[in-house]
């Protein structure tokens, strides 16, 4: 029997092209095709499947980005912990670029994206209240500071439309309510995950100052972004892999699994829609 692949990783090719015996499958969803197809590796003694969000030439923005079919086929290859690290802007002048920050809030910003697998005939109602899972971040934080980068444990992540970036006036707005940082793809990407009981994590790769009030600088343009996170993607490489190495062994305790518990009132899954996404 094959081994199982119980971790899944939202990211490019940076992350698994260096690994060896790298294979590649396409997941069928019934939500269409997925961003990529998934790169399944061993990191850690461990099968890891990887898939990059945008494709792996960058070419679906993030208000394009099918999280439905990305997120189910992580969920179908029988995946229990996601890690979802992502480039963010910073909205605090203590959060710098080159900082890594794990997100333990969100505040969604987006529009009219797919954003539930419980849209009829099944209704069911999962809380984000926690979404985020305290002991894989407790992990990442000790992988950060295990690779000398700079870390902050915990913030709010602002969630954008996108693709276009935060005018200063919704920057300052999104400061003086003391959020940390912006991005455009964390939803609903990790409350998927949340929905179907999987254990989510989010890596924030600091990147800018965003519209630039906060630190007095130039507003940030797409090429800023990509010189950061180029001079970076090391380090959040690095740090992926080393939280893999660090997860425990039986990973049911973590997420939020009993969001499957309750597709209809009596606690059962009876249609064939409650068969095929949970079995």
């Amino acid at each position: 029997m094959a081994e199982q692949i119980e971790i899944g990783v939202f990211g490019g090719s940076g992350f698994y092209t260096l690994l060896e015996d790298v294979v590649e499958a396409k997941i069928d969803t019934p939500y269409g095709p997925p961003s990529d197809s998934v790169f399944i590796a061993k990191v850690a003694g461990r099968r890891v499947a990887f898939m990059p969000r945008h494709g792996r030439r960058h070419t679906i923005p993030p208000h394009k980005v099918n999280y439905r079919a990305n997120v189910w086929a992580f969920h179908r290859l029988g995946v229990q912990v996601v890690v979802s690290p992502c480039a963010v802007g910073s909205l605090q002048r203590e959060i710098a670029p080159g900082d890594f920050l794990l997100a333990d809030q969100f505040v969604d910003r987006t529009n009219s994206r797919a954003d539930t697998f419980y849209d009829g005939p099944i209704t069911t109602h999962v809380s984000p209240a926690d979404m985020y899972d305290a002991t894989l971040r407790k992990l990442a934080a000790e992988a950060c500071e295990a690779n000398g980068i700079k870390c902050h444990n915990g913030g709010t992540i602002v969630v954008i439309q996108g693709p276009r970036f935060s005018s200063k006036a919704e920057s300052a707005w999104f400061t003086k309510m003391g959020w940390q940082v912006v991005n455009m793809t964390q939803y609903p990407e990790a409350y998927l995950c949340h929905e179907l009981g999987m254990a989510v994590v989010n890596i924030s790769l600091v990147t800018d100052f965003d519209s630039g009030i906060v630190a007095d600088t130039e507003a940030v343009t797409a090429h800023d972004v990509l010189e950061v996170f180029q001079q970076n993607a090391e380090n959040a490489r690095k740090v992926v892999l080393d939280l893999i190495g660090r997860l425990p062994k039986d990973l049911s305790g973590l997420g939020h699994r009993s969001a499957l518990q309750f597709t209809r009132g009596d606690g059962h899954a009876t249609s064939e829609f409650d068969i095929r996404l949970f079995q």
